[in-house]
């Protein structure tokens, strides 16, 4: 087929490489068809804090030139990518949506996973908005103002890495990077429709190092499975300066594993034994894990076995959000959120026992389930137990707790755990907002998770369920 310069903006990265290679697309022309999306959308959205068009067409012109003298760099040379603001990247400012940082830098170092882009020649956007400091599950703070969902705008699109879900949802971009350090890339995925996968911790190496520990992982956003599947090849390789980093994967995420799940355990559980869950998400969740039966696999009803964790996720959440505020001074602390300063404060009351008390309930937690892989491959569950509530409140209405920690209890235990996890759109609500499937699998399980989900995605296509470019306007 032959696209339009506006019909690229609602490629998706697989579809644009086959434009490039059939040479009836160009890297610049999709540059400028998602430019041009993003002029018209994010004053909407308000899903980039940072867009430099003379930098992206660069990059893209540089793109086509290595395709017509057939030197690609790599299998993402030339797609649009976005970048979350707290990664770094060199040449523009990393603000992780702070007024206390500095924006003249100096910026003169990428991240690992933005370093590997640039590696393979992909074209970079800009850099997408997130809660100061990453903090929260929904995305507003004091220097970028409010994010908001493309299927609603009066809706968050949930965070901490709503301007990267947003912006995929919306084609502002096909492929994103973000952020999970307790549901901050499956949290906004559920709420906008949009693909993501937390992959074990240290499967893309980080740094530098997050604050908030061990807790943190990078991950893709995407529209597609396959598309997040090219993306995690692309930022898995090595970096030095991750201690923690794990070998690259024996096999490429983006081969095509089996079109059924015969012979798979997976275990169903609808509420983790402990979490209130609306009605309309329990429905489309419930009909989710049918399909996976249907597709071959021997799925059970069956709970992990532990209690909420949220109070010793917090000990460890908020002592870190202590630590990347403990240099400020007073006045550059009374700039904060005010929900931020709250928790550092929190945070900085703890000792050093309370802290390995929740380290230790962690340990406890990754015992659990770890035994629990033994009898089942995959989790199934609910990836919120709501869907996308008003923008610019941390809960919504009529929450029991007034932190965005009382209304994700299906995230933060498996960033607790450090297992793979991912969140693929199963439905909708009766008011037209998307739910999300949670797919959780054991340590290093990363490539078993990838493939059940692209089987999943393609027994349920999400166009067919009205997702992928048909994103309403509100």
């Amino acid at each position: 087929m032959t696209v339009t310069k506006t019909d690229a903006a609602d490629l998706s990265a697989t579809e644009l490489l086959a434009e490039y290679e059939a040479g009836t697309l160009s890297p610049v022309e999709a540059a400028q068809a998602v430019l041009d999306r993003i002029e018209r959308e994010n004053p909407r959205l308000n899903a980039f804090c940072l867009v430099d068009e003379e930098t992206t067409l660069g990059m893209a012109r540089e793109a086509a030139d290595r395709r017509a003298r057939g030197a690609t760099l790599g299998p993402l040379d030339g797609v649009p990518v976005s970048i979350k603001d707290v990664l770094l990247t060199r040449g523009w400012p990393t603000l992780r949506g702070s007024t206390t940082i500095d924006p003249a830098g100096p910026w003169d170092e990428d991240a690992p996973a933005v370093a590997r882009l640039r590696e393979q020649g992909a074209v970079f956007v800009g850099k997408t908005t997130t809660p100061e400091f990453a903090w929260k599950g929904v995305t507003d703070g004091p220097l970028n103002g409010v994010t908001r969902n493309p299927w609603d705008a009066s809706r968050t699109p949930g965070g901490s890495s709503g301007g990267a879900a947003a912006a995929v949802a919306a084609g502002m971009a096909p492929l994103a990077l973000g952020t999970d350090g307790g549901g901050s890339v499956r949290i906004p995925a559920a709420f906008t429709g949009t693909f993501t996968i937390k992959p074990t911790y240290g499967r893309v190496p980080h740094y530098p190092a997050s604050p908030f520990g061990t807790l943190a992982h990078v991950g893709p956003m995407t529209n597609t499975v396959a598309d997040a599947a090219l993306l995690l090849d692309a930022i898995c390789g090595p970096d030095g300066r991750d201690w923690s980093a794990l070998p690259p994967p024996d096999v490429p995420f983006a081969e095509d594993g089996p079109d059924d799940l015969t012979g798979l355990r997976v275990a169903f559980s609808p509420d983790l034994g402990f979490a209130d869950v609306d009605p309309e998400v329990a429905a489309a969740v419930a009909a989710a894990a049918e399909t996976f039966a249907e597709l071959g696999a021997k799925v059970e009803a069956a709970d992990p076995g532990f209690g909420d964790p949220v109070e010793e996720f917090e000990v460890l959440w908020f002592a870190g959000a202590a630590k990347v505020v403990e240099h400020l001074t007073p006045e550059a602390r009374a700039r904060l959120d005010p929900g931020l300063r709250e928790i550092c404060e929190q945070g900085a009351r703890y000792s050093a026992q309370e802290y390995l008390a929740a380290t230790a309930r962690r340990m406890e937690l990754g015992r659990i389930m770890g035994l629990f892989h033994e009898r089942y491959d995959l989790l199934l569950t609910p990836t919120m137990p709501i869907a996308a509530f008003e923008a610019g409140v941390e809960v919504p209405p009529g929450s029991a707790s007034p932190r965005w920690t009382g209304w994700t209890p299906f995230t933060y235990p498996f960033n607790m755990t450090q297992q793979p996890a991912a969140s693929l759109p199963c439905g909708f609500t009766s008011d037209g907002l998307p739910i999300g499937l949670q797919v959780v699998g054991a340590r290093h399980a990363d490539a078993l998770v990838m493939s059940a989900c692209h089987a999943f995605e393609r027994a349920r296509p999400w166009p067919a369920l009205g997702g992928l470019g048909v994103v309403p306007q509100r």
